[in-house]
């Protein structure tokens, strides 16, 4: 794939970068989106209606148990060349910023490490009481397992409708995107808010805004470069580009 030399020449001198990624790039490694319709036991179920404080407190067992089954299915993928993409230009670039909206992990497990979680993680758990974070639980058993703290239920560690992103992660994401000389947005739909906002705080503070999509979203017109595509197949040929790497 060809990119355009300016887009090499705005890399090759950046020394802030930032990157928002979004449920397209777990897609490619094999992990289905938030919104894809369920399978087995839990095609009788809209995601929407699980993922809320109401269906926890209405049926905590069934979120519980939707939960440990996209968490076993997490913990089964691995990451993608784009993954990997991201997490080699976090060596390369001085101050990179890796913000994601996905809660698979997979971006740690790829090397990244500068990176922040807006909708938590799937592979963490915390007391739906007191918000302690347990490092171990029992899966598996009829019951709920309870916070060794409070004895409230344990809850995954992740971002439900009708709940606010964590103000130091959202915080910090608007930072980078203020302060950032290049911004990428890759695999995300750009209607999710406050996410959505990101790339275009960017534009308005006249950062450089890539997008990578395997198709159009709201922000292809604004943005300055745009690739639609697999981020596992352009961003690994951006870095080869752009680093030799």
């Amino acid at each position: 794939m060809d990119f355009h030399p300016d887009l090499i020449r705005f890399l090759k001198k950046a020394t802030r970068v930032a990157a928002l990624t979004g449920a397209g790039v777990s897609q490619e490694s094999g992990l289905r989106t938030f919104r894809d319709a369920q399978t087995g036991f839990w095609q009788q179920y809209r995601p929407e209606d699980l993922a809320t404080p109401r269906a926890f407190a209405r049926d905590p067992k069934l979120v519980w148990d939707w939960y440990a089954y996209r968490r076993e299915t997490a913990k089964g993928a691995h990451p993608n060349a784009g993954h990997y993409a991201l997490a080699a230009m976090e060596k390369i670039i001085p101050e990179f910023t890796l913000i994601t909206q996905n809660v698979d992990g997979l971006h740690r497990v790829a090397g990244s490490q500068n990176i922040l979680e807006l909708h938590g993680s799937i592979l963490k758990v915390r007391c739906s009481e007191c918000g302690t974070y347990a490092d171990e639980w029992d899966e598996g058993l009829d019951v709920l397992p309870r916070c060794s703290k409070c004895n409230g239920y344990l809850r995954p560690a992740v971002v439900w409708f009708e709940e606010s992103l964590p103000r130091p992660q959202l915080d910090a994401a608007v930072n980078a995107a203020q302060t950032c000389q290049v911004f990428f947005s890759i695999g995300t739909s750009g209607v999710v808010h406050p996410a959505s906002a990101l790339a275009h705080t960017a534009k308005a503070a006249g950062a450089v805004v890539v997008e990578v999509n395997a198709e159009p979203t709201p922000l292809t017109a604004k943005a300055d470069f745009v690739f639609h595509g697999r981020s596992g197949e352009i961003l690994p040929g951006l870095v080869q580009a752009v680093w030799g790497e």
